[in-house]
C-alpha cells in the first residue's frame, strides 16, 4: 500500500507528534511506500517523521517527489528522490499541480493536515476524496481535542457549582 502527504505550508511543528503517530499506523495497516513533496512544513515534517521511522520500519520506503527538474547538473539528489513520469514537459507554472496529481494516482491513503477550505492543501485532499481515496485529515482530530476540551470545562464548571 502507498500513502501520500498534504498539507498546509504554515503547519505548526507541534502536529509532528500527531503526524508520526499516523504514520505508524499506516505501517500497521500494511503501507510501505510513502510519496512526500517539497513545499511547506508539513512535507518537511513528513520526511523528518519517515527518516526517523525508517530505522525502525526498515521495511518501508518513502521517496522526496520533485515537481522540478534541477537546473544545474552539479546539484546533490538524495537518492530518495523521484520524478513522475511526463514531468519534463510540463511548463514550470504546472509543474506542482501535476506532480501532486500524479501522487494521488499513485497512491491508496492520504495523510492531510487540512483546516481551511482554499488552498493547495484542500485541492488535492478534495482530489483524493473525489477520487475515492482514504483521506486522513489529523486537523479533524484537533478539532475533536477542541470540543472534549470545550466539555471538559463545561463538566468542570457545572461540578465546582455543585460544590459550593
Amino acid at each position: 500500500m502507498v500513502c501520500t502527504f498534504f498539507g498546509h505550508h504554515d503547519c505548526s511543528n507541534t502536529n509532528e507528534p500527531r503526524l508520526l503517530e499516523a504514520i505508524k499506523n499506516q505501517i500497521k495497516q500494511g503501507t510501505t511506500q510513502f510519496y512526500v513533496g517539497t513545499h511547506g512544513n508539513f512535507d518537511t515534517m513528513a520526511l523528518s517523521c519517515l527518516r526517523s521511522l525508517k530505522q525502525k520500519y526498515p521495511e518501508i520506503r518513502y521517496s522526496i517527489v520533485l515537481a522540478y527538474l534541477p537546473n544545474d547538473s552539479g546539484i546533490y539528489l538524495p537518492d530518495e528522490t523521484i520524478f513522475p513520469e511526463g514531468i519534463e514537459t510540463i511548463p514550470k507554472r504546472y509543474a506542482i499541480d501535476y506532480r501532486n496529481r500524479w501522487m494521488i494516482d499513485h497512491t491508496d491513503t492520504v495523510v492531510a493536515y487540512v483546516t481551511r477550505s482554499y488552498g493547495g492543501a484542500a485541492k488535492y485532499v478534495a482530489r483524493a476524496t473525489k477520487l475515492e481515496k482514504r483521506v486522513i485529515n489529523l486537523a479533524d482530530d484537533e478539532k475533536i481535542d477542541e470540543v472534549a476540551l470545550r466539555i471538559l470545562r463545561e463538566h468542570h464548571k457545572a461540578f465546582e457549582e455543585l460544590a459550593k
